[in-house]
């Protein structure tokens, strides 16, 4: 969990990429979706279920994410969703954007500044 209370608000755009990294190794359920997203993040970011399930379905639709339904662990139906080759495309090229973009964001708010 978080050592603070605050926890930090998705940036736009980021979601999506975030989803299809969770999905990346196996298929997972919307809540397995989103206790990684927890534990990976250390429980900071503060992910909306309706955000997530909306992300889901706008995934699903573009054909990034395959959706089946399945039985989770504790015997309940559940869709699980793995990810597409078009998804894992969209993902590498995205994620890379992102790394880099957070990148330059830390190196610039890191600079000793000078007079």
């Amino acid at each position: 969990m978080a050592k603070t209370k605050d926890k930090l608000a998705i940036l736009r755009g980021t979601l999506d990429v975030l989803v299809l990294r969770s999905v990346s190794a196996r298929p997972l359920h919307g809540f397995e979706i989103s206790l990684w997203l927890d534990e990976q993040s250390d429980g900071a970011l503060e992910i909306d279920d309706s955000a997530l399930y909306q992300a889901l379905h706008r995934l699903e639709a573009k054909k990034l994410l395959q959706g089946t339904w399945g039985i989770s662990e504790n015997n309940r139906r559940a869709r699980y969703y793995k990810l597409t080759p078009a998804g894992r495309t969209f993902l590498d090229g995205e994620g890379a954007k992102l790394v880099s973009y957070a990148r330059t964001i830390t190196n610039l708010l890191t600079l000793t500044r000078s007079k």
